[in-house]
C-alpha cells in the first residue's frame, strides 16, 4: 500500500462523521481515502468524486440510486457499500475497508498461476458476480485491480455502482472501462448485460493462467480493435499440457457473440465448480513454464517508440504514476490497468482515444511471435506480424521453402521394379473388397450403430429412472453423481453432461447430476453480540444480513443483538438472510414536575412513572409552599431511564418570628420595625389617629409565621 503526498482533505472531517486519515488512490473518476467513521469507530474507504462529476445533479441522482442498489447487495464476496452522501461540493461513497492486497499484486508476485490456484481465486469472484447478476446489477469493470484479497484470506469484488452510474451519465460517445478487459459489445457501444462481465472474467482468467493478456497494442485502439475482430486463443498455446476443459472454459467466456457465453455469473459458477471437481490433481497442479512465471522481468528496459528511441520522461512518469480508480489496497506501477473514459465516434472502435500511455503487454512472447516482437534480450516495439514480419522470420520462411523443394526433388516418382501385372490386379481387388467391407462397417457404426449421432434429450427435474429411460431410448448409456443444489428437489436430475440438445455419438457416456437438495449449514449464535460483530459472523459464515428491527431494552446496551430469525443452530443455506432485533438501550422516561404537591402525592407520581423518589433529609422554610409539600426537585425536567432517582426537598412552611410589642409607640415607628421583620402591617385608626400612638396590637409578644399580618390600633 502506498500513501500519496499531502492533500487538503487529509485531516478534515467529512459530513461531520468521517475523519480523513490519508489518501490512498486517485483515478479518473474519484479519489480514495482511508477514513474513520467516528459514529461507529471503524475504518472505512471514502471515495470522493472528482468535481466535474460532483457538480452534475443528474449524475448524483443516478449515483445515489446505484449506491442504494449496491448497499442492498449483502454478499461475503462483494465489497459492501455503507453510505453515500454530499458535504457541500463534495460527493462521496463510503465502502467497506479491506486491509490486504489485490489480485494484481498476486499476479505481479507469482506471474502465471497453476490451474488449481487460478480456479480457487476466481471462484469467489464469480460467486459474488453471480449474486450481483441475480439482483439485477452489472459491474462493467472486472479486472484484477478490483479483486481484493484480505489479510485473513477473504476475497471480495469491489467497485460496484460507480461504473454503472458513470456509464449512464455520460453520452453515447463515451466508453467507461479498462480496455484490456472490455467486451466487444461495450467497445461497439451496444447494450451491456451480465454476459459483458462474463467476457471480462474470461480475459482475467486467461491472464491468471498464462501470465499475459490475450490482446496487446501500443495504444488502446489496437486492443479494442482486437476485442471486436479477433478470437481469444486457448491458454494452452502458452501453457503446454493445460487441460482442454480450461481452454474450453476460457473460450466459452470470451466468445465474441454474447449469446454463446454463459448467461450470467451463476451459470458460469456451476460450470467452473464442475471443472474443478473433475480435473485430476496433476492437471490442477500443472506448473506454467518457467519462461512465463514472472509477469514483469526483473529489470525491464523502457519500451521503445517507433524508430528505436526511448519514451519521453513525462510519458514514462505518467504511465507509472497515474493511479487507477480502485480500492485502497491498489499499488501503482506499470502493470496497473486504470479505468478509462474512452471516446467513441459513431461506434467505430478505430477512433478510440486514451488519456494515458499504454506500455506493451508484459511477459515473454512465445514463438514464432517472439522473433517478430523482440530484438535481442530487451523489449522492442511490437509490430503486426501478419503485415510486417521481421527480417529474421522472412529468412526462416525462405529457408523452409528451399528445403521443401529439395525433399520433393529427391523423392522418386517411378519405381524401378514394376512387378507382375496380374498379381497387382488381384491385390487391388482384395484391397477394394476390404475397403468396401470397412466402409460398410463404418457406415453401420456411424449411421445406425453406437457411433451414430444422437441428441441429448432434456432430463432436468425428472427422476433418475425417467431420465435413464429417456437416454436409453435415445441410445445413450448414463452414469449418476449426486450434487448439492438449491433449486431442484432432492432425487431429481439437475442437468446432464453433455447438456440437453447437444449432438454426440451414442457410444459417448452421459453423466446425470442428481440433486441432494441444498447444502445446509448451522446458523451461529448472534444474540448478545454487537451489531458489527453479528455482521462479521454472518459474513464469515456466507450468510446474508436480513432486516434489522430496533427496540428499547432495559438491560441490554444500545447496539446489542436481542434476537435473530432463523434462530441459532438451525441448518440453513448459504446466503440465507438473517433478521436481527437490536437494542436501542433503556427507554427514556420524561421526569414529571411534582413541585408544590404534598410529599406522598409527589412520591406516588414519580413511582407511577417508573422512577425512584428520594426525599432529602433536611427540610427548608418557604413562605409560599405549605409545610409537608415539595418545594424543589432534582432533576426538575428532562429524561431518565427506568429506576432513575429524583431527589425531593420538602417545605417546613414559613419561618416563625417573634412579634415584639409596640403599644404606646408611634405608629410609623412600629410599622417600619414590623415590616423589617418580614410582617405585613394593617393600621386601624380611632378618631382619625390624631395622636399617631399605638393603643393596641394583635398579635403581640408571640411567634407567628414570617409574612403574617400584624394589626395596629392607632389613636
Amino acid at each position: 500500500m502506498q500513501e500519496y503526498v499531502s492533500d487538503t482533505l487529509v485531516g478534515n472531517l467529512v459530513d461531520n462523521r468521517y475523519q480523513v486519515q490519508s489518501r490512498l488512490a486517485r483515478g479518473g473518476m474519484s479519489t480514495v481515502y482511508l477514513a474513520t467513521d467516528q459514529r461507529l469507530e471503524r475504518d472505512v474507504a471514502l471515495k470522493v468524486l472528482h468535481p466535474h462529476l460532483a457538480d452534475d445533479p443528474q449524475f448524483l441522482h443516478r449515483l445515489g440510486r446505484e449506491a442504494k442498489a449496491a448497499a442492498r447487495l449483502s454478499h461475503p464476496h462483494v465489497v459492501g457499500v455503507l453510505d453515500q452522501g454530499e458535504d457541500g461540493r463534495l460527493a462521496y461513497l463510503v465502502m467497506e475497508f479491506i486491509k490486504g492486497h489485490t489480485l494484481r499484486d498476486v499476479l505481479k508476485e507469482k506471474g502465471a498461476l497453476s490451474p488449481r490456484l487460478a480456479l480457487a481465486l476466481i471462484d469467489p469472484v464469480v460467486e459474488g458476480l453471480g449474486a450481483a447478476h441475480a439482483a439485477g446489477m452489472i459491474h462493467r469493470d472486472i479486472k484484477p485491480e478490483n479483486v481484493l484479497i484480505a489479510d485473513d484470506g477473504r476475497i471480495k469484488l469491489g467497485d460496484f455502482g460507480l461504473a454503472r452510474a458513470i456509464s449512464t451519465s455520460t453520452s453515447t460517445g463515451a466508453l467507461i472501462g479498462t480496455v484490456a478487459y472490455l467486451s466487444p459489445e461495450l467497445v461497439l457501444g451496444k447494450q451491456a448485460d451480465a454476459r459483458s462481465d462474463i467476457y471480462s472474467v474470461g480475459i482475467m482468467l486467461y491472464e491468471m493462467i498464462t501470465g499475459r493478456q490475450p490482446f496487446d497494442g501500443e495504444v488502446p485502439i489496437q486492443v479494442a480493435y482486437q476485442h471486436v475482430n479477433s478470437t481469444v486463443g486457448p491458454p494452452s498455446a502458452h501453457v503446454p499440457g493445460l487441460a482442454a476443459e480450461i481452454d474450453e472454459l476460457v473460450q466459452w467466456c470470451t466468445d465474441r457473440d454474447p449469446d454463446k457465453r454463459p448467461v450470467d455469473g451463476g451459470a458460469l459458477l456451476s460450470e467452473l465448480r464442475h471443472i474443478r471437481t473433475n480435473l485430476s490433481d496433476a492437471e490442477l497442479d500443472l506448473q506454467p513454464p518457467a519462461a512465463i512465471r514472472s509477469i514483469l522481468p526483473p529489470a525491464a528496459p523502457p519500451a521503445r517508440q517507433p524508430g528505436g528511441t526511448a519514451p519521453a520522461p513525462d510519458a514514462q512518469e505518467t504511465a507509472y504514476k497515474q493511479p487507477p480508480d480502485g480500492m485502497p489496497t491498489e499499488v501503482y506501477g506499470g502493470l496497473q490497468q486504470p479505468t478509462e473514459m474512452i471516446s467513441r465516434h459513431s461506434g467505430n472502435p478505430t477512433t478510440v482515444m486514451s488519456n494515458a500511455p499504454r506500455r506493451p503487454a508484459y511477459g515473454p512472447l512465445s514463438p514464432p511471435e517472439e522473433s517478430a516482437y523482440q530484438d535481442g534480450p530487451g523489449y522492442g516495439a511490437p509490430q503486426d506480424v501478419a503485415t510486417a514480419p521481421s527480417k529474421r522470420v522472412q529468412r526462416k520462411l525462405e529457408k523452409d521453402e528451399v528445403k521443401a523443394r529439395q525433399r520433393a526433388a529427391a523423392t522418386p516418382t517411378k519405381t524401378l521394379h514394376e512387378g507382375n501385372p496380374r498379381r497387382r490386379g488381384l491385390l487391388w481387388i482384395v484391397l477394394l473388397v476390404v475397403a468396401a467391407l470397412l466402409a460398410a462397417a463404418a457406415g453401420w457404426f456411424f449411421g445406425m450403430g453406437p457411433g451414430s449421432p444422437g441428441t441429448i434429450p432434456p432430463v432436468a427435474n425428472k427422476t433418475v429412472a425417467q431420465a435413464q429411460d429417456l437416454l436409453r431410448t435415445a441410445g445413450f448409456q448414463s452414469t449418476v453423481k449426486d450434487v448439492f443444489n438449491d433449486d431442484v428437489s432432492p432425487g431429481l436430475v439437475v442437468s446432464s453432461e453433455p447438456k440437453a440438445g447437444e449432438v454426440i455419438r451414442k457410444f459417448q457416456p452421459v453423466s446425470l447430476a442428481v440433486s441432494k437438495g441444498p447444502e445446509l449449514f448451522p446458523l451461529a449464535e448472534l444474540t448478545g453480540k454487537s451489531l458489527d460483530e453479528a455482521k462479521t459472523t454472518l459474513n464469515g459464515a456466507h450468510m446474508a444480513l436480513g432486516p434489522i428491527t430496533e427496540k428499547f431494552d432495559e438491560t441490554a446496551p444500545a447496539g446489542t443483538v436481542l434476537a435473530q430469525a432463523p434462530g441459532s443452530g438451525n441448518p440453513v443455506r448459504h446466503g440465507t438472510p438473517v433478521a436481527l432485533t437490536v437494542s436501542k438501550g433503556p427507554q427514556p422516561i420524561p421526569v414529571p414536575d411534582v413541585r408544590g404537591q404534598e410529599q406522598d402525592a409527589a412520591v406516588s407520581a414519580l413511582e407511577a412513572a417508573g422512577l425512584k423518589a428520594v426525599v432529602a433529609p433536611e427540610r427548608v422554610n418557604d413562605r409560599k409552599v405549605p409545610k409537608g409539600s415539595v418545594v424543589a426537585q432534582d432533576p426538575a425536567s428532562g429524561n431518565l431511564t427506568k429506576g432513575g432517582a429524583v431527589t425531593l426537598t420538602i417545605s417546613d412552611g414559613p419561618k416563625l418570628v417573634d412579634v415584639p410589642s409596640f403599644i404606646g409607640k408611634q405608629a410609623t415607628e412600629a410599622q417600619d420595625a414590623l415590616e423589617k421583620l418580614g410582617f405585613k402591617v394593617q393600621i386601624d385608626e380611632i378618631l382619625g389617629g390624631f395622636f399617631g400612638t399605638v393603643r393596641a396590637q394583635d398579635p403581640v409578644n408571640t411567634k407567628v409565621p414570617e409574612g403574617s399580618t400584624i394589626t395596629l390600633t392607632v389613636v
